[in-house]
């Protein structure tokens, strides 16, 4: 009776591992089929339609003349002046174009220089409303990127015109940068000297 009894307790011990890994298997391939679902999401190649779609409506768009900017801020008429509709040529580019103007000079020293730089900027969008909020919302930490620029530029950057169009880019990109930091967009078009001074 003990060989039949050891013939029978064999089997059922093959059957009973057989089953443990099928269940193994089955729970490997459920966990890549799961972990590779998520690289997907995570990578943006599945489910992303609807968060694309709904980032690219947060940007500020693009103003066409005539349209009406739904985040344009609110002007104030100054002493003598009238507060009269803005009137717009039909040439030139076909989109608005808006200036946000810093109120207080920079000054900085010049790289490797004695010598000290004082400007006045003002910055344009053809973009909406949104971006000259935001720059006069981060204007401090703005001021602070234009310093770091200015204490970088070589001294006869100063006094050519190149030099000067290659510190409004330098300026630019730096203004941008602060936006896209704090804002997730930059939307300067081009910075202008409104005062240039070189002591």
């Amino acid at each position: 009776m003990s060989d039949k009894s050891d013939k029978d307790d064999k089997p059922k011990k093959k059957k009973g591992k057989g089953l443990l890994m099928k269940a193994l298997i089955g729970l490997v391939l459920v966990g890549a089929g799961g972990g590779g679902t998520f690289a997907l999401v995570q990578a943006g190649m599945i489910g992303e339609g609807e968060k694309a779609e709904k980032k690219e409506k947060d940007i500020p768009k693009l103003v066409k003349k005539g349209e009406e900017d739904p985040y344009a801020p609110k002007t104030e008429a100054k002493e003598g002046e009238g507060a009269g509709p803005e009137i717009e040529g039909e040439g030139g580019s076909e989109y608005k174009t808006s200036y946000y103007a810093f109120t207080e000079d920079f000054t900085s020293n010049l790289k490797n220089s004695s010598a000290l730089v004082q400007i006045n900027l003002a910055c344009s969008t053809r973009r909406d409303g949104r971006v000259l909020l935001w720059l006069k919302k981060h204007e401090l930490a703005i001021r602070s990127a234009v310093l770091v620029v200015l204490a970088d530029t070589p001294e006869e950057d100063a006094f050519t015109p190149d030099g000067k169009e290659r510190l409004q880019k330098r300026l630019t990109a730096a203004i941008n940068q602060v936006l896209t930091d704090t804002e997730g967009f930059g939307g300067v078009d081009q910075v202008y000297f409104k005062s240039f001074l070189v002591q």
